[in-house]
């Protein structure tokens, strides 16, 4: 038994390691703190993200394949940004648009995970098929949409079983319904120029709201992450479209594509 055996580093690449290692003793300092001020749900999601950030390496080394740093470091920096600094720094309420990046990242990075797993069928001198470049474009698409698919059932599930409010509300000034329509004939009823919302307490008292406007629960936010998703997946289903078309031989397309090594090169080579 080597008592003096190196534990293995989850990244090999430095820049990675590096990004890693910051990005770690953040969280940790994040952890302590809220441990200090008992607040044990950022404990529970600090804990979390520190187990996210080394499952790419992980996964890596499970499956057979080398990450590129590119690929890597935008897996880390989203972690970082979706759970340290949405959630326990209220980035998610305080930056706008931040849930919107954020959604199209992950379109384009569950592309490339749908890519790379179709891609190594491909590959595997086992399967007697090839797919055609258009073909794996479009299955890393649909995966990905899949993805934010079932992410936004996880979002409902949330807000009704657990009273969260993951899907956020949005102001809107005019709505379409036909649920107004005193002629109960079907036909779509506008009301435009709302500036505000009253509500009526049990009591009958009255409270207006000021929101400038009607507070819609959930379908415009639900909509806009399944539209950036779209056009995150969209954009590396492309890249990947040209990446097998060329045969590998795109250097943009390399750096976001999973690669399948030899055992004898291993899964921990520097990128």
């Amino acid at each position: 038994m080597e008592r003096n055996k190196k534990r293995p580093r989850p990244y090999k690449n430095k820049t990675t390691l590096t990004v890693y290692l910051i990005l770690r003793g953040l969280i940790i300092l994040a952890m302590i703190r809220a441990i200090f001020r008992q607040e044990y749900q950022n404990v529970f999601l600090c804990a979390l993200s520190l187990i996210l950030l080394v499952m790419p390496s992980v996964v890596a080394r499970k499956l057979e394949i080398m990450l590129p740093s590119t690929l890597e470091i935008i897996i880390l920096l989203f972690v970082f940004a979706a759970e340290i600094l949405g959630e326990l720094n209220s980035f998610y309420v305080r930056v706008p648009h931040w849930d919107t990046m954020l959604h199209t990242i992950n379109g384009f990075l569950c592309a490339a995970i749908g890519f790379a797993l179709v891609d190594m069928l491909n590959r595997n001198d086992r399967f007697s098929f090839q797919l055609s470049p258009a073909y794996l474009a479009l299955v890393a698409f649909c995966f990905s949409m899949t993805v934010g698919v079932l992410w936004e059932f996880f979002e409902f599930g949330g807000d009704c079983l657990l009273g969260l409010d993951m899907q956020k509300d949005t102001v809107v000034n005019a709505i379409n319904s036909v649920n107004l329509d005193p002629t109960m004939t079907n036909t779509v009823v506008r009301i435009k120029d709302i500036t505000d919302v009253i509500l009526v307490h049990s009591d009958g008292s009255q409270e207006a709201l000021g929101l400038g406007g009607y507070l819609d629960i959930g379908l415009h936010d639900t909509m806009k992450d399944l539209f950036v998703n779209f056009i995150g997946a969209a954009a590396f289903s492309v890249i990947g479209f040209f990446f097998v078309k060329g045969k590998g031989r795109s250097k943009v397309a390399s750096r976001f594509i999973p690669q399948v090594v030899s055992p004898e090169e291993g899964t921990d080579a520097v990128q």
